[in-house]
């Protein structure tokens, strides 16, 4: 069944991979970005998905741009939490607004976003949430204080609101990437990339692709009793 699907930092990585694969899968796909205009406009030349700009840590900015949304396309049914961002640094040198900027977008962004179609989803009686979380949200990282506590209360808001959701036909759920080949990685010095790979047992980088097709079985109606869960998606890097 064909539904309206909104994906936070849609244009690039795995964002944009998740708006493809719901695309091809028939839905009506809208892509959230916060700032690179070219690259949206590339984005939606190359994929005909539209697109609508603002930053998910501005709840204001997320309420409005959501209407703009489903004046457009409908009701959003599939909510697809994908925005992050990165100040890294180890803790010691961390400033307070290193810390705030990523938890504004990484945690608050994901109630912005989730806050504005839950009374919609209710009084419909369906709804699919998806959060990208992080395998760094679940082990930790080094440098990464901000990040990794950002992405462990994207859990703990997956599983709470997900009992909130059960009887009102909302699933909420969570996916943990581990270490994927976007632009941002492929940009490591090949000798870092190295010991990365190292470190996953299937011996590579995951591809977008593959975290897309895991939203797709989340967001479908086949999946309605998969509710609260994580699924994580790194290769065997870290078992929960």
């Amino acid at each position: 069944m064909a539904r309206t699907a909104l994906v936070t930092g849609g244009t690039r990585g795995i964002g944009k991979a998740i708006c493809l694969a719901l695309k091809r899968a028939g839905h009506r796909v809208a892509a959230n970005y916060a700032g690179n205009d070219e690259a949206a406009k590339a984005f939606r030349e190359e994929t005909g998905i539209p697109v609508f700009k603002w930053s998910v840590a501005d709840y204001e900015a997320c309420r409005d741009g959501i209407a703009r949304v489903e004046a457009e396309l409908g009701p959003v049914e599939i909510l697809i939490n994908n925005a992050g961002i990165t100040r890294d640094v180890p803790f010691h040198k961390m400033t307070p607004d290193q810390w705030r900027e990523v938890i504004d977008t990484n945690l608050s962004g994901v109630f912005n976003m989730t806050h504005p179609v839950w009374n919609g989803m209710r009084d419909r009686g369906f709804g699919r949430i998806v959060t990208i979380s992080s395998i760094n949200g679940q082990k930790g990282q080094f440098g990464q204080v901000n990040y990794s506590a950002a992405k462990a209360g994207d859990l703990g808001f997956t599983k709470a609101l997900a009992q909130e959701g059960a009887k009102k036909g909302i699933t909420v759920n969570a996916i943990c990437p581990g270490y994927i080949a976007t632009d941002m990685v492929m940009a490591v010095p090949a000798e870092v990339r190295q010991k990365i790979v190292e470190q996953i047992p299937v011996g590579r980088l995951g591809e977008a692709e593959e975290v897309a097709r895991a939203v797709l079985f989340l967001v479908s109606d086949e999946a309605g009793f998969v509710t609260g869960s994580t699924l994580t998606v790194n290769g065997g890097q870290y078992l929960v």
